[in-house]
């Protein structure tokens, strides 16, 4: 059989080529859209997304593309996790590095190494877990991924956040937020995760306030994306916070909320840690039957996705409903494994405080003899935890005692000696007049005046060093500006002075109070440096004080956060006074060395007394946290400005509390008037 040969022009070669690589293009660009899709359906139904995802990733092979797969693999690690499924989702994460180093992905390889991160946090090892995610930083820095620098972000912030350094927590979380207006894909519900995390930790922090203004700012952005899972945490958060503020019946209706959005969104897991919060919120107001009814569900959806923290807590609720009803054996028959698994865990702390609470519901119930034995045992545990607590803050300030601090001391250690050897020398003086007094009449007269002039001499020495220590005593040491102990004392001055002057009744010229945070100066110490830094405070501390009259208190109030005190500003001055803080700072880049940065502030301000309100019913404390409030709303609605409270326009009886409440529903409200200042575009 002949065999005809066939040749291919080159130009239909090239076009045979274009057409297999647009085909390539388009399958993969289908697969993302895909994945996209069933992405938002996890945000809706995780037990049907874990289904699709499952069917998707079976149909991979070796020319699937890379970065698809690792996207598909980290959507299944999460859908495992809230499923319930904790060793599928560890199984999907070790896919996802032996994936990264076979195909040299530095960047993803570092971020999974977040997971050893959170190991060293649950043993408590904070320092090791810093540095790790220090080590982490170096291979991500100058990254064009913004969600791999957010995710990092996020990192240093839960650490943080587990070692009770909470402003340092509170910093990365912000900038994580930030990061969200890099993003190319689902920028909106990115962001409201981002607010979920920032409410989480204010309520860690005690301020269940702040959450409910971050939580319902999230909750205004919920409409743009279609999430039961987001609404679930939410809801959650929000109800925390009510809670903490005894606002009981509210808490509950958001518990609902957040539990009808868990089951909506087919979240077991999260469904069971809502449950066991309705219980314990039914414990706190002694409803100890509906405690009981809702602990059991808990208990229930707990065992069937074997989660053994929720089982646990459960049980525990479901003793605690028990003994509340009088019903003492039951009750420690679920009490007493869970007192056992604590023990076995070696978690003191919880040991302490479940003892505790049984030798409460013993002495409810007049059973004294066994309340006596529990409560010994718990102070028992009270004082090892307390030594050991001791101990641990022991080491932890001598780690944190760094070279500034020993310089501060060294410095006053010196102040110190130069006051002992004046003394010294003073003693010795005095000394030698009174002996050459009884020795010498009149030529003695002569020495007596020259050394008298000596010792006052050296007296004034004493009076100029104690001046200098009193002088450093309110003084901020690094940039000179007053700091919150002198500020403090002056509001205790005011204080006795409205009082007896009623300057609640002066609106003519009221007292202003203008708090700042520099923007990103987080980022300011992470690029240039902790010295750059210092050299941005002290630059920032000399533009507020060529700003600012003569009469105007500029302090540090501590980290990067300034305040001005300005007495008796007529009201037409307050917005220009404020207009040119924000232009004497942002107007110009400070220079370190070679470097120019940028530096801008943000800034909420009130006038003291406040629209009229008695200072008996908004004091000076108040109003600063109704001044740091607009500080915050400066900050998420971008930087660089300042949101000021000008007057009320409802009756303060009214307004006032919804502000402290909610201080971003007040404004949308029309409760209260603000003016937005915005600062100068940095150079």
């Amino acid at each position: 059989m002949a065999f005809q040969r066939i040749y291919l022009l080159p130009s239909l070669v090239l076009a045979c080529s274009i057409g297999i690589s647009c085909a390539a293009h388009a399958d993969v660009r289908a697969d993302m859209a895909r994945l996209e899709a069933i992405q938002l359906l996890s945000e809706k139904d995780n037990q049907a997304a874990l289904v699709q995802l499952k069917q998707f990733y079976s149909q991979f092979n070796a020319d699937t593309e890379y970065q698809l797969k690792i996207d598909t693999l980290r959507e299944l690690s999460s859908a495992y996790f809230d499923s319930g499924d904790i060793p599928a989702s560890d199984k999907s994460r070790a896919e996802i590095l032996d994936l990264a180093k076979a195909n040299n992905d530095r960047e993803t390889v570092a971020l999974m190494q977040i997971d050893q991160v959170y190991k060293l946090r649950d043993v408590g090892k904070f320092d090791a877990a810093i540095a790790k995610l220090d080590e982490i930083a170096a291979v991500l820095k100058g990254s064009s991924k913004p969600d791999n620098l957010m995710r990092l972000e996020i990192a240093y912030g839960v650490v943080y956040h587990a070692a009770s350094k909470f402003e340092q927590a509170l910093s990365h979380h912000l900038e994580a937020l930030r990061l969200t207006d890099q993003l190319t894909q689902r920028k909106s519900l990115t962001k409201i995760r981002r607010l979920a995390t920032l409410a989480s930790l204010y309520l860690t922090m005690q301020n269940p306030e702040q959450t409910l203004i971050v939580t319902n700012d999230a909750l205004a952005l919920v409409a743009e994306v279609d999430s039961p899972r987001i609404i679930a945490t939410l809801r959650q958060n929000q109800a925390m916070a009510l809670g903490d503020l005894k606002r009981y019946p509210e808490a509950l209706v958001s518990y609902e909320r957040a539990l009808k959005a868990a089951q909506e969104a087919n979240l077991p897991k999260l469904e069971a840690l809502v449950l066991s919060n309705i219980a314990d919120l039914h414990l706190r107001t002694h409803n100890f039957v509906r405690a009981e009814n809702v602990a059991r569900q808990a208990l229930k959806k707990a065992e069937f996705i074997q989660d053994d923290l929720a089982i646990f807590n459960a049980k525990a609720n479901i003793g605690f409903a028990l003994g509340g009803q009088g019903k003492i054996a039951p009750a420690m028959e679920y009490l007493i494994p869970v007192l056992e698994h604590s023990r076995e865990q070696g978690d003191k702390a919880d040991v302490e405080a479940t003892v505790g609470e049984i030798s409460r519901m013993y002495e409810h119930a007049k059973m004294y003899k066994e309340a006596l034995e529990y409560t010994r045992e718990q102070q028992k545990i009270s004082n090892e935890l307390f030594r050991a607590d001791r101990s641990k803050t022991v080491a932890a300030l001598q780690e944190q005692f760094d070279a500034d601090q020993r310089k501060k001391q060294i410095e006053l250690l010196a102040r110190e000696n130069q006051i002992k050897d004046a003394d010294i020398k003073n003693s010795r003086l005095q000394q030698i007049i009174t002996l050459l007094g009884a020795v010498l009449t009149i030529m003695g007269g002569i020495f007596i005046y020259m050394l008298y002039r000596k010792v006052k001499q050296t007296n004034e020495r004493l009076e100029e060093v104690n001046q200098q220590l009193e002088f450093h005593s309110v003084r901020d040491p690094l940039t000179g500006l007053h700091n919150r102990r002198s500020f403090l004392e002056l509001m205790k001055v005011r204080s006795e002075d409205v009082e007896h002057e009623r300057r609640e009744n002066d609106g003519d010229s009221p007292d202003c109070l203008m708090i700042m945070d520099i923007d990103h100066f987080k980022h300011i110490n992470d690029t240039w440096g902790h010295s750059a830094g210092d050299t941005v405070l002290i630059e920032v501390a000399k533009r507020l004080r060529s700003a600012v009259r003569d009469t105007d208190m500029t302090l540090r109030w501590g980290g990067e956060e300034f305040l001005i005190f300005a007495p008796k500003t007529q009201p037409a001055l307050l917005m220009p006074l404020v207009d040119r803080v924000l232009k004497a700072i942002g107007s110009t880049p400070v220079i370190v060395g070679n470097n120019v940065i940028p530096v801008t502030v943000s800034a909420g301000y009130i006038s003291l007394p406040f629209s009229g309100v008695p200072e008996s019913a908004c004091n000076w404390e108040k109003a600063m946290q109704l001044a740091d409030m607009a500080l915050y709303m400066g900050k998420v609605n971008g930087r660089n400005r300042a949101y000021g409270l000008l007057s009320l326009l409802v009756p303060y009886e009214q307004a006032l509390p919804e502000l402290e409440r909610d201080f971003s529903a007040a404004i949308k409200q029309g409760m209260v008037e603000i003016a937005i200042i915005q600062g100068p575009q940095a150079s």
